[in-house]
């Protein structure tokens, strides 16, 4: 298996070493090739060493780790961010595809990420998704997410979003002009989007949109959707459902 050129960034000298032996232990495959404690120093190892992937802690000292991209004008190396805290930042990174390791860092995780960071990616979609999470976090408001689909990143609007359909472990986003598959089960979605509350879960196969609903049969418990969708209503959740579109 190839080498893969590692830098890590973090403040706390104790967690830089804890990210070490892990690496060192769990990781052979990987180079570790300098270790930061600020983002100065780190942008002169990338330029020095030119990794495939950067770790990355966001809570520091003067800059945070999110900053580095004012430090390139291009982003060619992977970026896993490391975090202790920040339930809201961590939405950011799911919505923007973006890898992340919260602390304690998770061994298998950290591995996954790995495996992710060996493949194959474009620098013009990882900047597209950075570019995302920054406004994401600025403006503390989810606005686009980004949609997996045949080794495709698409950025997609949230208003967009007509319905997202389960179908066993895939997911179908039904959007106003297309439509993806995304191998994310419904729960994934539910979750990301739960603090948008123009969301609801109306049946164990169908997430809606509300703001796209025409109208609802109450004998036969459709949905029928701006698109000419046709979501289902759960039994269980009629009434709750009623409440939530005469609110």
């Amino acid at each position: 298996m190839p080498k893969i050129k590692a830098i890590l960034v973090d403040d706390e000298e104790s967690a830089r070493d804890v990210l070490e032996n892990l690496l060192l232990r769990f990781c052979p495959n990987v180079e570790l090739m300098a270790k930061c404690e600020n983002i100065v120093s780190a942008v002169e190892a990338i330029n020095l060493h030119q990794p495939e992937v950067v770790f990355l802690d966001i809570e520091m000292p003067n800059y945070s780790g999110f900053e580095i991209v004012k430090f390139f004008k291009q982003i060619n190396f992977q970026i896993v961010f490391i975090t202790a805290y920040d339930q809201y930042a961590i939405k950011a990174f799911d919505v923007s595809a973006i890898d992340y390791l919260l602390k304690p860092i998770n061994i298998e995780r950290l591995k996954a990420a790995l495996v992710r960071v060996a493949q194959h990616y474009d620098v013009l979609e990882q900047t597209q998704r950075l570019a995302l999470l920054s406004s994401t976090l600025e403006d503390k408001q989810i606005k686009n997410i980004v949609i997996s689909d045949k080794g495709q990143q698409n950025i997609v609007a949230i208003d967009d979003i007509v319905a997202i359909e389960a179908q066993e472990s895939y997911c179908t986003i039904h959007t106003v002009n297309k439509k993806f598959v995304a191998s994310k089960n419904l729960r994934h979605f539910e979750t990301v989007l739960k603090d948008l509350h123009q969301f609801f879960r109306v049946h164990k196969s169908w997430l809606v949109n509300k703001k796209n609903i025409r109208h609802y049969s109450k004998s036969d418990l459709t949905i029928h959707l701006s698109n000419g969708l046709v979501a289902k209503l759960s039994k269980y959740k009629k009434s709750e459902f009623e409440e939530v579109i005469s609110a």
